[in-house]
């Protein structure tokens, strides 16, 4: 099996960083909620590192369900969107905060974020870990909650991979350029 090499890639922020980021999301996070509960959307796959760092930093009640869209499956292109699981927890007048991995292009969390509103969400916010700097989003994309900023290199580590790897780099890499 041919697994791409991680120290070919350029650390952009430790894991200290990384967590740090993730305190100032979750208080930013708990400044919307004010004590109000709400429906927390992991973005799968790549957003279950960034939920396991903020669940346990929020101190609002939620409920915890998934939602699983995908355009890039394990390679580093987009293709056509691609919905594989649909929460079970029942949106209709709730509060719902979205937490995905990567604002890109942002396609998918467009997609997601309109799709809870045709659910009936009272109100829909989206959080990421990271938020990528080009101008190449989608006019519907945006996230209310950003942890970190990236320049527009292809990265990987805490939830994002490379052809299906490293989700578990110790910090987040960017590709050479």
């Amino acid at each position: 099996m041919n697994i791409p090499a991680i120290d070919q890639a350029e650390r952009l922020y430790e894991p200290a960083q990384v967590e740090a980021a993730a305190d100032e999301l979750a208080n930013a996070i708990d400044g919307w909620l004010d004590g109000r509960d709400c429906v927390a959307l992991c973005m799968l796959q790549g957003a279950i590192v960034t939920t396991g760092l903020l669940l346990p930093r929020l101190r609002a009640p939620l409920e915890l369900d998934s939602i699983h869209v995908t355009r890039y499956r394990n390679t580093t292109r987009g293709h056509d969107l691609e919905w594989f699981a649909k929460p079970r927890t029942p949106l209709e007048g709730r509060r719902v905060l979205i937490i995905d991995d990567i604002l890109d292009e942002g396609h998918s969390l467009a997609a997601v974020e309109a799709w809870c509103m045709g659910q009936g969400a009272a109100e829909v916010r989206a959080a990421v870990l990271v938020d990528k700097h080009h101008d190449r989003k989608t006019p519907d994309a945006h996230a209310d909650f950003i942890g970190l900023e990236i320049p527009d290199r292809y990265v990987f580590g805490y939830g994002m991979d490379y052809h299906g790897w490293h989700r578990n780099a110790p910090g987040i890499y960017a590709l050479p350029e």
